[in-house]
C-alpha cells in the first residue's frame, strides 16, 4: 500500500509529546502501523480530535515516521489540522494530556466557537 507523506509543516509534534507517543508505542504488545490522528464533529464547539493506536494503512492515508513514532492522518482529518502542533503535558495532577495548538480555525463557524482554538490548548 502506498500512503502519502505527511510533511512536518502539516502538523509538528513537540518533544515532550514525541517522547510519550514513543513511551506508549513501547507498552503496546503486537504489531501496529503507527498512531492514527482523527478527528471528529464535536458539536457546538466543532472538531475534536483525538490519537488511537492504528494496526493497518488506508490508501489515503498521509505517513510519516517522526523518529520511530509513525504519525497517520487521514486526509479529510488533516484539513482541520494543518499547521497545527501536538504537545503532551503533565502537570502532576493526575490528568497528563496530549494537547492540540495551533489548530486553524474552521472557514464557517457554527455554534459557540470555543473549539479549535488558534490561541493554543485546543481540543483533546
Amino acid at each position: 500500500m502506498q500512503a502519502n507523506e505527511l510533511s512536518v509543516s502539516d502538523l509538528q509534534l513537540t518533544a515532550a509529546a514525541q517522547q510519550k507517543m514513543a513511551e506508549l508505542i513501547g507498552d503496546v504488545e503486537g504489531d501496529i502501523a503507527g498512531i492514527r490522528i482523527y478527528s471528529q464533529a464535536g458539536g457546538c464547539s466543532g472538531m475534536s480530535f483525538g490519537m488511537t493506536f492504528s494496526e493497518r494503512l488506508e490508501d489515503s492515508d498521509l505517513v510519516r515516521d517522526n523518529d520511530g513514532v509513525t504519525l497517520i492522518v487521514a486526509t479529510d482529518t488533516i484539513e482541520h489540522l494543518r499547521g497545527a502542533e501536538i504537545d503532551f503535558a503533565d502537570s502532576g495532577n493526575g490528568q497528563p494530556s496530549f494537547i492540540f495548538n495551533n489548530v486553524p480555525e474552521p472557514e464557517s463557524a457554527g455554534g459557540c466557537g470555543t473549539c479549535p482554538s488558534s490561541q493554543g490548548g485546543g481540543c483533546a
